[in-house]
């Protein structure tokens, strides 16, 4: 009895081992989240998660976040963009200029950035896709040209402040759409003085949404044959997924609410991994970082999908740039400055791969978060700029290290 018990028992042991072997860069990604913001939240005494710090702490990383969607369709794709930084710098001083002194709206205003920013990402894509130009070379280029634009378009000086219209893509609320009597019902039941109801309702549906989800794709997965995560694993990422949510979205509510910008991050989250994982283009785009000849002996064009991945990027940039600029209430010349370093850290300690076609939208997201909590954290304790730079380095070093590590373990 006890050697048939040991031999049915032997291969689920041995596939759930397996399992963790295959995906240990997705479970420690975010296992890595939740201890560094348990850690801070001790070291801190409770400041990390204090409903203020989280509304800031999402505030602080949305063109962080935004940026990264763009940043690993680039790096999927085999190429990487040093220009972010300086695009995101530059547009925000063009938003600037044409509201502060040509007294633009703030409607047109966007949609010209936005075209702006496709056309910068477009042109060095151009160069990369079809002149075969290394992309670190032309977007190397690019960061010194805007770089200089944004200086001579502010003529070296800060520019604002923005109309309130403007201002509210980044430090807007979406207001409560519930009765004050109702609100103030559930905040009693909930044992707070005040409570955001559509904020923690949206927190209660998005995670009911993402378990539908879930286990509609397992079953899915199930009727065709297609061998998921253990039960175990599966259990435990949704949960954690959604207690997150549910948290993150309660500290909301007891302060100011949906940020304006969290919807715009949520929406192009949602938008770019139904992209990479669901449609034809999204999978040829991997097909094309993984192996490029191979792609185009397949009959794939890889110069157009290159230079639509930058053009996105600049697209995204621009975005960035318009909502760092909103949230600051002015242009400067050092906007940008060095962010692109951010940007590519947190989508390589995202899962993404060095050499391209490894890489998921929410890994970036994850991956910029983390960075982010880092930041926000250190800063908390009042460590200087000076360390908090060695040590995000040395967080890329080790995720790019553990990265070969595990190409080298599966090889």
């Amino acid at each position: 009895m006890d050697i048939a018990e040991h031999g049915a028992d032997a291969p689920q042991k041995q596939g759930i081992s397996d399992y963790l072997v295959r995906h240990l860069r997705e479970y420690g990604l975010l296992f890595a989240l939740i201890a560094i913001m348990g850690f801070f939240q001790i070291v801190t005494g409770g400041t990390l998660l204090k409903p203020v710090n989280v509304t800031n702490l999402l505030l602080q990383n949305s063109y962080i976040v935004i940026m990264a969607l763009g940043m690993l369709i680039v790096i999927v794709s085999g190429n990487i963009d040093l220009s972010v930084g300086s695009v995101m710098g530059f547009v925000g001083a063009l938003a600037a200029v044409m509201i502060v002194e040509w007294e633009q709206s703030t409607a047109v205003t966007m949609i010209t950035c936005m075209i702006a920013g496709g056309l910068i990402g477009a042109a060095q894509g151009y160069w990369i896709a079809y002149w075969k130009i290394p992309s670190f070379i032309v977007t190397l280029a690019g960061m010194l040209v805007f770089r200089g634009a944004s200086l001579w378009l502010l003529e070296g000086q800060s520019l604002g402040p923005f109309p309130r219209e403007f201002q509210m893509l980044s430090n807007g609320f979406v207001p409560d759409i519930f009765p004050a009597g109702f609100s103030a019902t559930v905040a009693e039941l909930l044992g707070q003085k005040r409570i955001n109801v559509l904020a923690f309702g949206t927190g209660l549906v998005a995670a009911a949404l993402i378990l539908w989800m879930e286990l509609k794709a397992r079953a899915q997965n199930r009727a065709y044959g297609v061998m998921g995560e253990p039960n175990a694993f599966f259990i435990a990422r949704i949960g954690i997924i959604s207690i997150a949510l549910i948290f993150i979205l309660f500290k909301l509510s007891t302060f100011r609410g949906l940020p304006n910008v969290l919807i715009t991050m949520g929406v192009l989250t949602i938008i770019y991994a139904f992209f990479t994982e669901r449609t034809v283009m999204g999978r040829r785009i991997y097909a094309l970082g993984g192996n490029e000849k191979a792609a185009k002996l397949s009959g794939i064009k890889t110069e157009r999908l290159t230079f639509l991945a930058f053009t996105n990027m600049g697209v995204l940039a621009a975005i960035a740039g318009m909502v760092f600029a909103a949230r600051l209430n002015s242009a400067t010349p050092k906007a940008g400055f060095a962010l692109e370093l951010d940007v590519i850290a947190a989508v390589f300690i995202g899962g993404a791969s060095m050499s391209g076609g490894v890489g998921k939208i929410v890994g970036a997201v994850v991956g910029a978060f983390l960075m982010g909590v880092l930041n926000n954290g250190m800063s908390i304790m009042g460590i200087g700029i000076d360390y908090q730079q060695m040590i995000k380095g040395l967080v890329l070093l080790a995720a790019v290290i553990f990265d070969v590590y595990n190409k080298s373990r599966q090889a």
